[in-house]
Formats: C-alpha cells, sequence, structure tokens
C-alpha cells in the first residue's frame, strides 16, 4: 500500500507510459504533476518528448495519504480495518491520515484553481486524451 510514500516507479513502464502520453496530448497545454518522485520521473520524460507542453508540479495532487498503511502489504492490513474503509469509504481516515472526502477535496481545489487559470480550454482539451488513456 503506497501513496503518499515517495518510490520511483518502474523506468521502463514510465517511459513507455511517457511515449503513450506524449502521442494523445494537445499541443500547448499545461501537465500538472504531483511532487512525488514516481510522477517527476514520468513528467522528466514527457518533458524530453514534449518540449511544446508547460509543466507545473503542484503538492495538492500528491497521492493519497494512507498513515500507518503506508508501505505495508494489503494482504497485512487487518480486515476490519479495511471494512472500515470500505464501510465508511468517503470519511474514514485510512490508518489514521487521510480520508477520500480529503484526498478529492485538495485534488479538487488544485482543478478549480487551474480552470480559474483560465487554463480550462487546454484541460478539456487533454481530458478525453487522458481518461481514454487512464481506462
Amino acid at each position: 500500500c503506497y501513496g503518499a510514500l515517495d518510490v520511483a516507479a518502474d523506468g521502463a513502464a514510465t517511459r513507455e507510459t511517457a511515449i503513450a502520453l506524449a502521442a494523445l496530448l494537445p499541443c500547448e497545454v499545461t501537465v500538472h504533476s504531483s511532487p512525488l518522485q514516481r510522477c517527476e520521473q514520468l513528467t522528466q520524460i514527457l518533458r524530453g518528448l514534449r518540449p511544446d507542453l508547460t509543466y507545473k508540479t503542484d503538492a495538492r495532487l500528491a497521492e493519497m495519504d494512507f498513515g500507518a498503511w503506508e508501505g505495508r502489504r494489503w494482504e497485512a492490513i487487518a480486515r476490519a480495518e479495511l471494512d472500515a474503509w470500505t464501510g465508511s469509504f468517503a470519511t474514514w481516515a485510512c490508518g489514521g491520515a487521510e480520508c477520500v472526502q480529503h484526498f478529492m477535496a485538495r485534488v479538487g481545489a488544485a482543478w478549480d484553481d487551474t480552470c480559474a487559470q483560465d487554463q480550462s480550454a487546454g484541460l478539456l482539451r487533454a481530458l478525453p486524451a487522458l481518461l481514454l488513456f487512464l481506462s
């Protein structure tokens, strides 16, 4: 289980992902990224492939903080804790750290700020490509 744990990504898979993403993103959009190293790895490769894009790091896009669960194997987390999380998915703080509701609020705030900075056209152009890529 990792979210806020700052671990590196697989280099080959990251490069493959960057190549696919570079082909999908429209020209002159801003790429917003989590500051964690696995996201920075992707951003750096993408930067080399697509220098026409603008890149910004935003701490609010960091992955969800699983607290005491970070770095543990999912099967090592007590079934009762997992059941408590799934039973109250939006509001239960995983491992005593961050609940989905708070995670979504901070990511949503980053989205709202980006749209308010008049970059919504680029975001909206990129969104279908990103959704296709993530599916």
